[in-house]
């Protein structure tokens, strides 16, 4: 294992996984995958279609609903990264869990973090995927691509996390997936070549 797998890991295994218990919510699982690319950590994104149900045209971690064959939310993340990316389950480790996301869609998101071989010949649906996105881990935790949003829920105002990068837009789930992964890292991020 890599040393940023070893730090990844670690980290992850220092903050437990907080897990939204509400019946209300569909369970859905994403892979968040981070591997590196010619000397740099990079995440893989992509942007959705225009011929999907939901969040067409926006930057997401591929994933998906859990389905009923599927044994859990880690099969659910797996199989769907499979389907939208084309990356077998068999060449994914997966590193650790970050903290679920209740969405206003009605969705409650496990992130699994994983990594991949690289490079990686990608598959992606073309049903689903618009554009694959491999973006500098670097990059987005450089404060400057920061965007962070400010919105009216429930009465009150909450900031919302958002990122700028290559000119797409990263906000919603995603950019909290993420938030919360430069949360959990912290610790390690200079070792894993990351600084603000």
């Amino acid at each position: 294992m890599s040393s940023f797998e070893n730090t990844l890991r670690r980290c992850l295994d220092a903050c437990p996984k907080r897990a939204v218990d509400d019946s209300a919510l569909q369970p859905a699982g994403i892979m968040v995958i981070v591997y590196p690319k010619d000397g740099e950590l990079c995440l893989l994104l992509n942007k959705r279609s225009a011929h999907v149900e939901r969040h067409k045209g926006e930057i997401a971690f591929p994933g998906g609903r859990m389905d009923p064959a599927d044994r859990d939310l880690r099969d659910t993340a797996l199989r769907e990264t499979h389907e939208e990316m084309g990356i077998a389950p068999a060449d994914i480790t997966v590193l650790g869990e970050l903290d679920d996301v209740a969405t206003s869609t009605g969705f409650v998101i496990s992130p699994y973090v994983g990594t991949i071989p690289y490079p990686y010949p990608w598959e992606p649906s073309e049903r689903e995927v618009a554009a694959v996105l491999e973006i500098p881990l670097a990059a987005l935790y450089d404060k400057r691509c920061r965007r962070d949003e400010v919105r009216l829920t429930g009465g009150r105002l909450v900031a919302w996390p958002g990122y700028a990068y290559g000119g797409e837009v990263i906000w919603g789930a995603t950019a909290q997936v993420i938030h919360r992964l430069f949360e959990v890292i912290e610790s390690g991020a200079a070792e894993m070549g990351l600084g603000r």
